[in-house]
């Protein structure tokens, strides 16, 4: 889908460690970007909230809305920021709330949030050490999950450059949590596997892998969540490497494909529609059965370069590298991306 430009706006911060300013993305009198058509357009406010002036985002991973409306912004914590605290809190307007999770730095990515009777819980998976944690909102932690030692495909050993055995990489990416409690969790950069455990940590199975492009086979399962929009639940994971997502039944059954996707990293659903962020410079809409609705703001063809430079050289109303995003209670959007300065992009529906 095409979209539509107004006006100019420039970067709220051009030096790393200056504050964001929620909005502050052009000259007075500036109008900001509206992208999309119909009933999904929305106006892009670029570098949203106002982050304190000793954090400096790293690569921006994962995003979720608690019940209050907070935004939890996970990141990997950039070179030169004062703080380690990996995430990041703010309320409905933008403006800091806390920030806590230093043993995340370097390590933050998949994010996933949880009512669980009166108390709401973050799951998170961390790349660097290999784990998956499950904390309160203030990020005490409840349980860790390490290494699957439990499954038996983990249990197979592969040689390395040096010619000595070692166990098959792990490296979780995402998570997602069925209506019973149990725990999906996508082993993105590792081994391509998804494991399941119950609610409380214990191992149920593996299933996935390969590295094929089989029914069956996944190739970095780098997002993943529960859906819940047919009759039945089933696991949809964002087979990243394959350009597809996949479905499976809740005991890892091979389901069905679906396309039109490049690069989709994560997954919000709200109300029937499905949000994706394409890791190659877009974010897509899909309606209740998974047909195109829109994609949105799609970047430049040398996305990957761009991740790694100033906000100088980012276009207004355009991606770069779209990792993670949710739709909020409102019907407005935000998407974290994969750059080395960090990004946090606002949609604000408008129709």
């Amino acid at each position: 889908m095409s979209t539509t430009r107004r006006g100019f706006l420039t970067a709220a911060a051009t030096s790393i460690g200056a504050p964001y300013i929620m909005g502050a993305n052009g000259k007075s009198g500036d109008r900001l970007p509206i992208i999309g058509e119909g009933q999904h357009k929305y106006e892009v406010i670029h570098d949203w909230g106002e982050l304190p002036a000793d954090i400096s985002y790293g690569n921006c991973h994962g995003v979720v809305e608690d019940a209050q409306g907070q935004i939890y912004i996970h990141h990997t914590v950039n070179k030169d920021s004062k703080s380690d605290d990996a995430m990041v809190v703010f309320d409905s307007k933008g403006k800091f709330v806390r920030s806590f999770g230093k043993e995340f730095k370097g390590g933050a990515h998949g994010l996933h949030i949880r009512k669980e009777g009166s108390q709401e819980f973050l799951y998170m998976c961390d790349t660097k050490r290999g784990v998956v944690v499950k904390t309160n909102l203030k990020g005490d932690q409840v349980w860790e999950i390490g290494y699957p030692d439990e499954s038996p495909e983990y249990q197979k050993l592969t040689k390395n450059k040096d010619g000595k055995e070692v166990k098959i990489k792990y490296t979780p990416t995402n998570l997602a949590i069925a209506p019973n409690g149990d725990i999906y969790v996508g082993d993105g950069y590792g081994s391509s596997f998804v494991n399941q455990y119950t609610k409380d940590a214990k191992f149920v199975r593996t299933f996935g892998g390969g590295k094929g492009k089989e029914p069956g086979q996944l190739n970095s399962p780098h997002g993943i969540i529960m859906d819940e929009r047919g009759k039945t639940p089933m696991v949809c994971v964002a087979d990243r490497s394959n350009n597809r997502l996949q479905y499976f039944t809740l005991d890892g059954k091979h389901s069905h494909f679906v396309g039109n996707t490049n690069l989709p990293c994560h997954f919000s659903i709200r109300k029937g529609t499905m949000l994706i962020p394409d890791l190659a410079a877009r974010i897509t809409l899909f309606d209740e059965k998974n047909q195109l609705i829109a994609h949105l703001g799609e970047g430049p063809e040398n996305w990957r370069a761009l991740r790694v430079k100033t906000r100088d050289n980012f276009t207004p109303g355009k991606f770069v590298s779209p990792h993670g995003g949710i739709i909020d209670h409102k019907g407005d959007i935000y998407i974290v991306e994969w750059v080395e300065v960090g990004r946090v992009t606002k949609l604000r529906h408008v129709s």
